[in-house]
């Protein structure tokens, strides 16, 4: 059994912090647009394009994306697969969908609840876990987004059975108890689908586009961030694919708030230049089509914003915008419960985080991204 020192926090699992980060700070939003510029020259071949979403969260920067990839691609059947192991997640996901199906009618959507070395190939490593392998296609009767968003409603039973998690004896992390995949898609488009949709048991699947934004905890070692999350998902890479990568910073306003409670505070371990040399070093004799790609600071790093009312700052400002600030600057630094709660009871978080609203006249964070592609 693990104690509180052990345990290893994934923020991205505490539900309030998550949801009320989402809704009061636009970084869903500009990971969208960001990954879309980076894939303008994406070239997909038959039968689809193919894209990995590697901690699909609720489906924001997805169900964007995907927006995006129709406005490019109208004609071109898509197959979206989605990790994520909150069943929470899964839900809040699963009802954006039914418009998606609306606007284009060629998608096969799949989630499933696997590790990052077996998510991608929707196949689990040990053959007890194939043996128990929960595998489920959803051909989605009717032609409207109403009538599929209600046969979407009546799989929420079946997330909820087959999205349970168990903590792992080492982290304590969520693992998953079964490894799960549901496979989605239009009943009057199963033809023109049938080479796309997946099959179980096949583990050929190799991806045009990979997203990962923030899939890893920042204080991991770049060894296990490459290791564990980023060398599998590039193996997954079809010829001429592209993996966007994207992370926190720290360099911001943010991390003035976190740094007057706790002054040696350094959650930002991994510079995107050390995971590009760790995943040249695990990948690079193995893999040479891989190109592990940078750009200048001007290029890789962007800005999001905590979202305030244009007056908000002309006056006093209001306790539910310095609790807003306080809940994204310690969801971005991934700070623990167990350190949350002493520094809320003294009270001088409060202070902190106002007086750097007041200096920099609103809160934002910087994020970072580059390329891993591979060569056609």
């Amino acid at each position: 059994m693990l104690d509180s020192s052990e345990r290893q926090f994934r923020f991205y699992d505490n539900r309030e912090k998550y949801l009320l980060f989402v809704s009061t700070c636009s970084e869903k939003q500009v990971i969208a647009k960001r990954v879309a510029m980076d894939i303008r020259g994406l070239r997909p071949g038959p039968p689809a394009l193919r894209v990995f979403d590697a901690g699909m969260g609720d489906a924001t920067v997805l169900t964007r994306l995907m927006r995006d990839l129709h406005r490019r691609y109208p004609t071109v059947p898509f197959l979206i697969v989605g990790k994520e192991i909150s069943q929470e997640d899964i839900r809040l996901s699963l009802e954006k969908m039914a418009d998606r199906f609306y606007e284009h009618p060629l998608t096969v959507l799949v989630v499933t609840n696997m590790l990052y070395s077996e998510a991608p190939w929707l196949h689990p490593r040990s053959s007890a876990k194939q043996a128990r392998l929960n595998w489920l296609e959803v051909p989605l009767e009717g032609s409207t987004a109403y009538e599929f968003d209600e046969q979407i409603s009546d799989l929420e039973r079946i997330v909820q059975n087959w999205w349970k998690t168990t903590p792992s004896e080492r982290t304590g992390n969520p693992l998953y108890v079964t490894p799960s995949v549901l496979v989605i898609y239009r009943q009057d488009q199963e033809w023109p689908l049938a080479p796309v949709i997946p099959q179980k048991g096949d583990t050929q699947h190799e991806y045009d586009l990979i997203v990962a934004a923030q899939p890893f905890r920042a204080r991991s070692t770049a060894t296990v961030k490459v290791r564990n999350v980023l060398a599998p998902l590039a193996r997954s890479l079809s010829p001429g694919g592209c993996m966007v990568v994207i992370q926190s910073t720290g360099k911001d306003p943010g991390m003035e708030i976190i740094r007057g409670i706790w002054p040696d505070e350094d959650p930002f371990l991994t510079p995107r230049q050390e995971l590009l040399r760790e995943l040249n070093s695990q990948l690079g004799d193995s893999h040479p089509e891989l190109r592990f790609q940078d750009y200048s600071d001007s290029r890789a790093q962007f800005r999001y914003d905590l979202r305030l009312p244009p007056s908000e700052l002309e006056t006093t400002i209001s306790t539910s915008t310095v609790l807003a600030a306080w809940n994204a600057a310690t969801y971005v630094a991934q700070i623990e419960d167990e350190r949350l709660r002493p520094a809320m009871s003294r009270g001088d978080y409060i202070d902190v985080t106002s007086e750097v609203l007041q200096k920099y006249q609103g809160l934002w964070f910087v994020d970072e991204s580059f390329n891993v592609a591979r060569v056609a």
